[in-house]
């Protein structure tokens, strides 16, 4: 007598197993592809492409990567050490935003992709403390691990659509590393919160 499992059978776990994944599939197909009149997104939906994994460089020298972030929500910006008042503004929105989201904040994570050089002002890092500040910039001079870790900073920008100045933006980026929404210039805090809070309910991977 064969072991197999008779058709009815499996036909119930294959049934069983759709049932189990359905909700997630349903539900980033409904936030990603199905946009009913009167309901848009606040910030501007991307090609749903996954960022680079490369070898980057804290400020204090520590490896980073973005793989290791892989489970969250990741808002990105992009600005030089210097950080002008502009650059404050977009720290401050993406830190006021992730504490509105109730009890999901460790669920978002925030990266400030440092251009040019240098270090922020310890005021900076004091204020927006949680921040992970990668020196994504280099100099030959310095050691080919620091020009290393600037050409593949410079991998990773590439892979960061603006219009204008990639300064201008916010990213954000989804729990398996796929730029999903940009920010314009002075976007709105509240479309922001918005748009999260729904990523945040739909989600079932971060």
């Amino acid at each position: 007598m064969s072991n197999d499992a008779p058709p009815q059978s499996r036909k119930t776990l294959w049934l069983v197993a759709a049932v189990c994944i359905a909700p997630f599939v349903a539900s980033f197909v409904a936030y990603y592809f199905y946009q009913p009149e009167g309901r848009v997104n606040y910030g501007e939906l991307m090609a749903d492409k996954q960022l680079p994994d490369v070898a980057l460089k804290l400020v204090d020298g520590n490896a980073f990567s973005l793989a290791q972030l892989r489970g969250k929500w990741l808002f990105i910006t992009v600005d030089d050490a210097a950080c002008d008042a502009y650059c404050e503004k977009k720290l401050w929105q993406i830190r006021q935003v992730r504490k509105t989201q109730g009890k999901y904040p460790e669920r978002i994570e925030r990266v400030w992709l440092i251009t040019g050089g240098g270090q922020p002002a310890e005021r900076l890092r004091s204020e927006f403390e949680g921040t992970w500040l990668v020196n994504i910039a280099g100099s030959a001079v310095a050691g080919s691990a620091v020009a290393g870790s600037a050409a593949a900073g410079s991998t990773l920008l590439e892979a960061l659509p603006h219009a204008g100045a990639r300064s201008d933006h916010i990213y954000l980026i989804d729990p398996l590393g796929n730029l999903v929404l940009r920010y314009p210039r002075d976007a709105d805090p509240s479309g922001m919160k918005k748009d999260l809070s729904r990523l945040l309910r739909v989600s079932r991977i971060g």
